[in-house]
């Protein structure tokens, strides 16, 4: 089994890929989201942005404050979660990944460590299928993986790029932002065209594809926080072809208050064997 298109840096990607979501173990690709673009609440007269350019504009700043790489965030979705932090004044980041469950065909945990120059990944494979992993008695071997930097050089899948350092790509989402309504105080619905983000690695072509014309107006909701900055994103994605509607849902807090990360003691590193950079080939 390949696990693709997988890191900190396109994890948006990885939650709206069918590839991953068909892990789950009732193999129906079900999603207990829905994908309705009704939007509960209206723009109240008196609010500020009501208007839909100011609502856009609005939500275009928002994402100005996770440039500067100092925040923490969640990220859930298709049967994934993740939560973790960017700390770009130390250049470091990490991740704490939970794919599937102990129920699915295939689980996964990963629990990442960036620290410029170097990488550690965690693994831990459960799940029916994880005897079928090529090497598996190599990768569950709960220490730090260190990455070889030359082996991951320009490949997504493995690597933090500290030049776009946000996960989930909101900068990229906002962008493609169709039609906004502010619906409350620092409340707001729309569509955005998720067409716009494939470029980014924020949507999975496959899903872009499937979606055909509905890509270009899928619904959202936000909120911001009192200071404007994006706190929440709810991205709804159509069912289309073989795919189920799936809700993606991301957040970001303590802005300017995130910490370095930690690097793994060096008894509890060992060297990733050449199984785990085929595992996401």
């Amino acid at each position: 089994m390949t696990i693709r298109r997988f890191s900190a840096a396109v994890f948006a990607a990885t939650l709206l890929t069918p590839g991953l979501a068909a892990c789950n173990s009732t193999g129906t690709g079900e999603a207990g989201a829905s994908a309705s673009p009704t939007v509960s609440g209206s723009a109240s007269p008196g609010a500020t942005g009501a208007v839909s350019g100011d609502a856009r504009q609005a939500l275009l700043n928002s994402t100005n404050e996770i440039r500067n790489g100092n925040f923490r965030f969640s990220m859930s979705g298709a049967g994934s979660t993740a939560e973790g932090q960017v700390h770009e004044p130390s250049q470091s980041a990490e991740m704490r990944v939970m794919i599937g469950d102990a129920s699915s065909d295939l689980m996964m945990k990963l629990d990442l460590i960036h620290y410029r120059p170097d990488s550690w990944v965690k693994l831990e494979l459960g799940g029916s299928s994880a005897n079928s992993v090529p090497g598996v008695q190599k990768l569950n071997l709960g220490k730090y993986q260190h990455l070889d930097q030359n082996r991951i050089k320009g490949n997504k899948a493995l690597g933090f790029d500290f030049e776009k350092i946000d996960p989930a790509g909101s900068e990229v989402l906002t962008q493609g932002i169709t039609e906004v309504r502010q619906t409350g105080e620092g409340s707001y619905a729309g569509t955005l065209d998720v067409s716009k983000a494939a470029e980014a690695g924020s949507v999975d072509q496959s899903v872009i594809t499937a979606l055909g014309q509905q890509a270009k107006s899928v619904p959202f909701t936000a909120k911001l926080d009192p200071q404007g900055r994006l706190s929440e994103m709810v991205v709804r994605i159509p069912a289309a072809g073989r795919n189920a509607a799936q809700e993606i849902k991301v957040t970001y807090s303590d802005y300017g208050n995130a910490t370095a990360a930690r690097k793994p003691p060096a008894d509890q590193v060992v060297e990733a064997p050449q199984e785990f950079y085929h595992l996401f080939d």
